[in-house]
């Protein structure tokens, strides 16, 4: 059994074919890395999975899609998503809220904790786990417009994980951070693989190579290779791969 299994699923909005029979399987407690040029329909993949392509009243989808063992679009969203945790492109910490509550409320939601000390606990797990404890530990009462952009998004990668997720979905969590940052995402993400299943959107064909097991390529809303990192990077079955791969397009 895979943590996520799609088949032959379509998407459409307002008319437009976005997605074009996507088959794919992510085994559990792997990194699965997306790549591909922007406009290939990477990140509605990730909608798909956690279903928040519902959220556009424009969006079809057909075709299976299984999350855990279940059929995604047959059991509660609400529900689905207590499983799934997800990173945006832009970094979005909840303003209003101090650095301790942005990583603690995703567990009193999820009601991974109640009682402070467990919440103190997760937070400070979620903290390290992200690699941002040391640099925050001294002002987890401070708002996070005290930190840097790619502090910013390690805080958002902790509040993901506060929620003690099965799979995390990540879109693009690096691009728009500068590469300190970027390399200690990438350094996260590698040692969380033993705990949770990771699907990694990228356009960078060199972070799939330092963080993926598993690669799909998608182009135009289609799927054209998939595998083990080093078949498709050593051995790639399209010319567009090959040139994606060797930064050409």
């Amino acid at each position: 059994m895979y943590a996520v299994e799609l088949d032959n699923v379509n998407v459409y909005i307002e008319g437009k074919h976005i997605l074009k029979n996507i088959t794919l399987r992510v085994p559990y407690n792997t990194i699965y890395v997306i790549m591909g040029p922007s406009g290939s329909g990477k990140t509605t993949i990730l909608r798909v999975i956690n279903r928040l392509i519902e959220l556009n009243p424009n969006a079809k989808i057909d075709g299976s899609v299984k999350v855990l063992g279940y059929d995604a679009f047959k059991i509660d969203p609400y529900d689905l998503r207590k499983h799934i945790g997800m990173v945006f492109q832009i970094p979005n910490p909840f303003p209003h809220m101090t650095i301790y509550d942005n990583v603690a409320i995703a567990a009193r939601i999820n009601r991974v904790a109640r009682k402070r000390e467990e919440l103190d606990e997760i937070v400070r797990w979620a903290l390290e786990k992200a690699m941002l404890w040391d640099e925050v530990k001294d002002r987890l009462r401070s708002y996070p417009h005290v930190l840097s952009g790619g502090q910013k998004q390690r805080l958002c990668l902790a509040r993901a994980l506060a929620m003690k997720p099965k799979i995390l979905l990540l879109d693009e969590p690096t691009a728009n951070i500068d590469p300190v940052n970027a390399r200690k995402i990438e350094e996260a993400i590698s040692a969380l693989k033993e705990e949770i299943t990771i699907i990694m959107v990228t356009h960078s064909p060199h972070q799939a190579a330092r963080v993926a097991d598993h690669v799909a390529m998608i182009y135009s809303g289609s799927i054209i290779e998939q595998g083990p990192v080093s078949q498709v990077f050593l051995n790639p079955k399209t010319d567009f791969t090959a040139k994606f791969l060797k930064g050409e397009v």
